[in-house]
């Protein structure tokens, strides 16, 4: 079977009209122009608002949580993503990849990397709140300078890992389309082996069993707070349940595409699920990588809602305050159930 090329984000948008001898994606300009218009919005939103929460944190917040911390690993993460648009926006204009090969792996590698940490981050926010509800009393134990940096250093190192196979198998190949000596920055796989491999690995890793390890966290909450009478959700909570959701929907189609793609792998060439599969996989590519790109400027618009409480009081220190509200909020919480129990 012939491997069935795709990139993480940009090549299915730039393949609309590179691909023009794929009959299952149709070359025109209305494409390029969506795509490029996506990526500049992108980039106009995600660089300043997560280059702001930075500063917030770092400049501006006289008290920083654990879910503060993770909120500026997550910031970095997507404020560095946000900041290679401009190559991508690029490729889109040429319809051409020329930045060279070592480049293509690089950037390529680089927007693995932050599906990776992204995921795992909010997996992060989800267990220590799930330590904060269930077991506050042992909340220090976990949340120790150390023992946070440990996990965070542990974190980073398999994230850079995982996402090796995006740095192994992409490579700058000449395009399809032979006539118009296109260079593409693809995948390039050798067999169907190596397509099941990359995204079942990215599928199962990058999403289903962390997304499991969240919603059975909260789960976990819900029952908790269920059984006491505290019945008010903290804003730090509601603050990780927005991030939680909003990255779920951006992500859940791309990775549906992903097990789409994985099944046209496996089945024989030629055959009419097959062929179905990869009309389904190769004309749905466009939407589902913008929306998983669109997903890392999403946060900082997240954070401008939940704190525009602050914002008359407080002026561009807004986002600091809503953040060392996370500080408060943990502490409250163990104050109140402790209350609670000596009630009960």
């Amino acid at each position: 079977m012939e491997p069935h090329n795709d990139s993480f984000f940009m090549e299915n948008i730039t393949n609309v009209t590179i691909s023009s001898k794929d009959k299952s994606i149709v070359a025109n300009n209305i494409a390029v122009m969506f795509g490029a218009f996506i990526l500049s919005i992108v980039f106009l939103l995600g660089v300043p608002g997560n280059l702001f929460i930075i500063w917030s944190i770092l400049a501006r917040a006289r008290k920083r949580s654990v879910t503060t911390l993770l909120i500026l690993n997550l910031a970095c993460a997507d404020g560095g993503l946000m900041c290679l648009t401009f190559f991508f926006i690029i490729y889109l204009a040429k319809q051409n990849w020329v930045f060279g090969g070592i480049m293509c792996k690089i950037l390529f590698y680089l927007c693995n990397t932050n599906m990776y940490a992204s995921i795992m981050i909010i997996t992060l926010m989800s267990l220590h709140r799930l330590v904060a509800v269930m077991w506050p009393a042992h909340l220090s134990s976990f949340t120790r300078r150390w023992m946070v940096l440990f996990v965070l250093c542990v974190l980073w190192v398999s994230v850079f890992l995982l996402a090796l196979p995006a740095l192994i198998f992409r490579a700058e190949i000449n395009g399809k389309d032979k006539e118009k000596n296109r260079i593409e920055c693809a995948t390039d796989h050798k067999n169907s082996q190596q397509v099941v491999f990359q995204y079942t690995l990215e599928t199962v890793v990058g999403f289903l069993v962390p997304y499991m390890i969240i919603v059975s966290s909260y789960v976990c909450i819900l029952r908790r707070l269920r059984q006491t009478m505290f019945k008010r959700r903290i804003r730090s909570e509601n603050l990780i349940h927005a991030i939680v959701v909003t990255f779920g929907i951006f992500w859940l189609p791309y990775h549906g595409i992903n097990i789409i793609q994985v099944g046209a792998a496996i089945t024989p060439e030629g055959s009419p699920l097959n062929k179905k599969l990869d009309h389904i996989w190769q004309s749905s590519r466009v939407i589902t990588s913008a929306l998983a790109f669109i997903s890392s400027c999403a946060n900082p618009v997240l954070y401008t809602f939940a704190g525009r409480s602050y914002i008359k009081a407080d002026g561009m220190a807004f986002m600091a305050r809503l953040f060392e509200g996370t500080v408060l909020d943990s502490g409250n919480w163990r104050i109140r159930q402790n209350k609670e129990v000596t009630t009960v």
